[in-house]
């Protein structure tokens, strides 16, 4: 199966150590957390990497110089409840954020996003939304979201990323055929998704990981 251009999977050799930490089973719910944040924060630091930026005078102890700031306002729309262990990373990055929060859960009959929570401003206000969720599975509750922002406001000259753990070939297709123009950022593309619909090898239930509310298995 081919990837569409929109897909950027990290090579970078901290975030594949870091990975190997976050799919052990063994490891526990604090450990969990704290590599999420930090493969947020290095993911983050790559999906950045295009935003625009202004020049600003500013004076250093030995003179006056042109220094850059951000100019593009920036949105993060964790979805519920995974995508909450990702904000803070993205948050030491970006402090002037906005966030919104987008609850989804997937009926497990169908397989198919529902929303339940919408906290999001009554217009778009921001340059680029990133939309953290740690996995992207089918592709459903990352499509239902873009949707959302879609609708809300967030078309072009507003710019929709996913920011994504892990993801499965099949939601990644399913993205691109929906949302072509939505670029995803991810640590790894995995081999395929379980009947249950599971990312295989994956990691488990991401959100149960963090929180410690399942088991691994």
């Amino acid at each position: 199966m081919s990837q569409p251009p929109t897909l950027h999977v990290s090579s970078h050799p901290a975030i594949l150590h870091k990975l190997a930490v976050l799919r052990d089973g063994r490891t526990e719910p604090k450990k969990f957390r704290e590599v999420v944040r930090e493969l947020s924060w290095l993911l983050g630091y790559e999906a950045l990497a295009d935003v625009r930026t202004r020049p600003l005078t500013i004076r250093t102890p030995m003179e006056e110089m042109e220094a850059s700031e951000l100019a593009d306002r920036i949105g993060l729309m964790p979805i519920l409840r995974a995508g909450l262990g990702m904000v803070d990373a993205m948050l030491e990055l970006m402090p002037t954020a906005q966030v919104w929060h987008l609850g989804l859960f997937r009926d497990e009959r169908t397989l198919q996003p529902v929303e339940y929570y919408n906290k999001l401003p009554d217009s778009a206000s921001v340059d680029l939304c990133l939309i953290l969720d740690p996995m992207l599975a089918t592709g459903g509750s990352a499509t239902a979201a873009i949707d959302v922002l879609k609708k809300w406001g967030a078309v072009k000259p507003v710019r929709i990323k996913l920011v994504n753990l892990i993801a499965a070939p099949e939601g990644v297709a399913a993205v691109a055929e929906a949302h072509p123009d939505v670029e995803i950022h991810c640590a790894a593309l995995d081999r395929q998704l379980n009947e249950k619909g599971y990312i295989m090898p994956g990691l488990g239930d991401a959100g149960d990981r963090q929180f410690g509310t399942g088991k691994v298995g």
